[in-house]
């Protein structure tokens, strides 16, 4: 199957650094997940009233500089948060990432660059919050996120 990003998708990723913007647009043809792209550039307001809220951990957010995007799946006609569909989503952008040789790191295994890892996006989010247990630390997953390195 084949999708394609709508037109809000698109708008959402204006002022989205170019290599990531290719990574997305690339990422939706190989998909095995529909997604859409609900939010690239942030105004440091934006981010501020995030942070505030707890939906974000850092003033320093990569949505700031546009070296990030938050992604939502579809199946069929309806919005899915089931983690386990943004570990297909996050192998389709690591496939994506490693065409165009694009290094990048997934909001659900902050640890390591998700390109270039060896790894399926679940192996390595199981890694992340292993070793955050490990060192008697919460996990923070943010599987729609996405972000340059």
């Amino acid at each position: 199957m084949s999708f394609k990003l709508s037109q809000r998708s698109l708008d959402n990723l204006e002022g989205v650094k170019p290599e990531l913007v290719d990574v997305v647009k690339r990422a939706i043809e190989i998909t095995e997940v529909d997604f859409g792209v609900i939010e690239g550039l942030r105004t440091v307001d934006k981010q501020r009233e995030l942070f505030e809220k707890g939906a974000s951990q850092t003033m320093a957010s990569k949505h700031i500089t546009g070296d990030a995007v938050d992604l939502v799946a579809y199946i069929g006609p309806k919005v899915c948060w089931e983690l386990n569909v943004y570990d297909d989503i996050a192998d389709a952008m690591r496939q994506a990432a490693e065409e165009l040789d694009v290094e990048l790191r997934w909001g659900a295994a902050w640890h390591r660059t998700l390109t270039h890892s060896g790894m399926l996006a679940g192996d390595l989010m199981n890694e992340y919050i292993d070793m955050r247990r490990a060192e008697g630390k919460r996990p923070f997953i943010d599987g729609p996120h996405f972000e340059l390195v």
